[in-house]
Order: structure tokens, then C-alpha cells, then sequence
């Protein structure tokens, strides 16, 4: 059973036959007098859409973005021809009743409280004015109140903590020459003379007169020696930091209006 929820759904819906067969499209759900309740609807036909044939709802099936009636194409379309005028008289309710093999005394079953009930379209955001007893109609939805309610979307802005990167220390041998400067002596020989006295005469004539002899002198010399140690010279470690920054965050916040619907509401001829 097709309810007042589904109306935006079936609107714009393709209309199938009860093989599946593509009839057309929904234009326009007309809804009973006394309930409320979606009755009719009419599906715009032919090559261009041109023609526009009432249907009853009161079989129809939604599946999707398909309305199946349990009629056949050839059925819907060869339906009488009535224009699409915001209302249906009596006549033509009972002419549409007559074509579809449905009796005016079974109206009660279809949801209807009047058997000869007529039917029109609210359009959608507008009260129904002619439902006494009840302050606004929403074609959407259930009855309502007096007043609509305007929501918009608002931005929650947060952080979370995310891995950017890592860092790591290593440690490598790198071998470099280093340049020392040392003071090194050594021992050089000379030739020291002294004069025959008294204090080395008694030296001097120690030995032979006449004689060959060697005196040796052993010298001496110092030389670098190089000699390495490992002495630690320093402790090194990662450590971290919390810089703040600013940063933009730009983002699409939705929200609703409400505006005034100039338009009258559609009377069926019996409400005249």
C-alpha cells in the first residue's frame, strides 16, 4: 500500500505494468479528501510524454524507484482521457472506478470514508486546509503541528595524534688525520779542547807519549711515539617537542530555510 511517506518517493517514479514493462513516469499523486490517504495517480505516456492517464494507487506496488501496477501498459494507457486539473469530479472518480474493474461501493476498502470521495494534489510544504480538526498537513510525513523545525549542520573541529615520520640515531667510524707538532732532541758531537794544566796533567800523562787510540761516544736521539686511546667525550639521545601551529580547516555546513509557498489549495467539486 502506497502511504503518505512514500509520496516524494513515487513522484518522478518509473511506472511499470504487471510484466514489468515500462509505462512512463508519475507526475502527480492525488490524495482523498477525508483521509488523506495517496488515491491516484497520474503517469505521464507516449512517445514524448505528452499524455497523462490516471491510475489507481490502491494495487500499486514501490520497489525502488518503480511503481508496479497490477494493470497492463496497453490497459493504462487506453484509460479515459482526463486532464490533470488539480481535482477530479465525481464523474470522472466514477468513470476511472468503472475502467479498472472497481466498484464505487468498495471505497471503504481503499481508505477512502466517502465512496464518491474526490481527490486532490497538495503540493509539498503547503497545509492541507481541507483536513478539519488538524492544524498542518506534511505531504512527507505525518500530520504536524503549526510550525516547521530548521536545523542546520554545525562543525566539530578536533585533533588526533597521527605518525608523521620517524627519526633515528646511528653511529659510524670516520677516520681523519690529525696533525701533532712534538719537540724531539737528540745528541750531536763536538770537539771540546782544553789547555795542559795542573789540575790535568797527571791525566794527560796517564798512558804512553806516543800512542793510537779510539774514544767512542754513544749518542742519543729522541723520536715521536704515537699511541691512541678511545675516551668517551659525549652522551647523545632523541628527544621530542610539541611545536603549535595554526592550521585552516575549511569545510561544507548544510542548513535549512524556510520560506513562504504563495498558491491556493485545490478544492474537488463536491468541497464547492
Amino acid at each position: 500500500m502506497i502511504t503518505e511517506q512514500d509520496i516524494t518517493t513515487v513522484i518522478g517514479a518509473t511506472a511499470v505494468d504487471s510484466d514489468g514493462d515500462k509505462i512512463g513516469t508519475v507526475s502527480e499523486v492525488y490524495l482523498d479528501d477525508q483521509s488523506g490517504r495517496p488515491e491516484w495517480a497520474t503517469v505521464k505516456t507516449g512517445l514524448f510524454g505528452t499524455k497523462e492517464t490516471f491510475v489507481p494507487l490502491a494495487q500499486a506496488q514501490l520497489s525502488g524507484e518503480e511503481l508496479r501496477f497490477p494493470y497492463d501498459k496497453a490497459t493504462v494507457k487506453d484509460a479515459p482521457t482526463i486532464e490533470a486539473e488539480g481535482h477530479l469530479s465525481p464523474a470522472e472518480e466514477s468513470e476511472l472506478y468503472r475502467y479498472y474493474g472497481i466498484a464505487d461501493g468498495t471505497a471503504g476498502d481503499r481508505g477512502t470514508t466517502d465512496a464518491t470521495a474526490g481527490t486532490t494534489a497538495p503540493r509539498p510544504g503547503v497545509a492541507d486546509d481541507r483536513r478539519e480538526g488538524t492544524v498542518g498537513h506534511d505531504t512527507s510525513g505525518p500530520t504536524t503541528d503549526d510550525a516547521m523545525t530548521r536545523s542546520e549542520e554545525r562543525l566539530q573541529v578536533g585533533t588526533e595524534a597521527v605518525e608523521t615520520g620517524r627519526a633515528r640515531l646511528r653511529k659510524h667510524v670516520v677516520t681523519e688525520n690529525v696533525t701533532r707538532t712534538v719537540p724531539v732532541s737528540h745528541e750531536e758531537v763536538r770537539i771540546e779542547r782544553e789547555p795542559i794544566t795542573d789540575a790535568n796533567r797527571g791525566d794527560a800523562l796517564d798512558g804512553p807519549a806516543l800512542s793510537e787510540e779510539e774514544h767512542e761516544v754513544t749518542l742519543h736521539a729522541e723520536r715521536p711515539v704515537v699511541a691512541k686511546e678511545t675516551v668517551p667525550v659525549e652522551r647523545v639521545r632523541l628527544s621530542t617537542e610539541t611545536v603549535t601551529d595554526q592550521a585552516q580547516v575549511s569545510e561544507q555546513v548544510a542548513h535549512e530555510e524556510i520560506e513562504q509557498v504563495e498558491g491556493d489549495v485545490r478544492r474537488t467539486d463536491r468541497d464547492r
